[in-house]
């Protein structure tokens, strides 16, 4: 026998309760949509833990500057132990993907809840201050070590090709400071920052570099069923076109058989 709706809007609301999560209101039927598909059908699942569920939700809201969702998903990330400088960091490696004024609204954004709830701005650890002193060549050495560990033979392909007339000079900047500087920064793990950076392809619908990045992320710990599962937890934020969109350009990577 089917589970009726009622019983199942009841689940996603004890789970958004739990979460320190919100429902949203003003029209009939909202709530229970809400609920329904967007807790119940997507935060209950297994595959990914909540906390980990919160590393895509906030990429989502941070890529596509959703302020006053940033700051409620960010108290209830606080809440369930995700530290103040990861949420920086994730607003952070954003910015990068979506533009440096994303970074300036979010972390403005994470700044007003950290004041909220009497938490420290986090300081520059000892790794940030010895890498403020290397040179450009050094951040080169050290973007190329870690773009090559992330991506294998996929570092020279497409627009990271070094020899294209057209991209080289501005990957080689990315290079630097993408992989140097932000993939560097302590913060996150590169299996949380495979988290955001997968949301924040499909939010800003960026299929090219979301395929990419949805390959190198099995090589950090995330399975193929939890990819497609941060994927999924975009839906909710970034739209179900776009998550769905994004699902059907990494399955041929992520699924080669079927």
């Amino acid at each position: 026998m089917s589970e009726s709706r009622k019983n199942f809007a009841s689940q996603g609301e004890a789970l958004a309760t739990r979460l320190g999560l919100n429902l949203p209101t003003g029209s009939p039927g909202i709530a229970e949509f809400a609920a329904e598909a967007g807790f119940a059908s997507i935060w209950s699942r297994s595959t990914l833990t909540p906390e980990d569920r919160f590393f895509p939700v906030l990429a989502t809201l941070a890529a596509l500057d959703r302020r006053e969702a940033l700051a409620v998903h960010i108290e209830a990330a606080l809440e369930i132990g995700i530290n103040p400088r990861a949420v920086q960091e994730i607003i952070i490696q954003c910015a990068l993907y979506g533009g440096l004024p994303l970074a300036i609204t979010g972390l403005e954004t994470a700044a007003k809840v950290f004041e909220k709830k009497g938490l420290l701005q986090p300081q520059a650890e000892a790794i940030e201050v010895e890498q403020s002193n290397w040179t450009r060549d050094d951040l080169l050495t050290e973007g190329r070590r870690i773009m090559n560990q992330l991506h294998g033979e996929r570092s020279g392909e497409g627009y990271a090709a070094p020899e294209d007339p057209a991209t080289s000079a501005l990957y080689d900047v990315a290079i630097r400071y993408g992989y140097g500087v932000i993939w560097s920064r302590p913060g996150l793990t590169w299996r949380q920052r495979m988290l955001v950076g997968v949301a924040a392809f499909t939010a800003l619908r960026l299929t090219p570099t979301l395929t990419k990045f949805a390959q190198s992320a099995l090589g950090q710990g995330l399975t193929r069923e939890q990819v497609v599962e941060a994927i999924m937890q975009t839906a909710p934020y970034g739209g179900f076109p776009p998550a769905l969109t994004a699902l059907s350009q990494v399955r041929p990577i992520l699924f080669p058989d079927s």
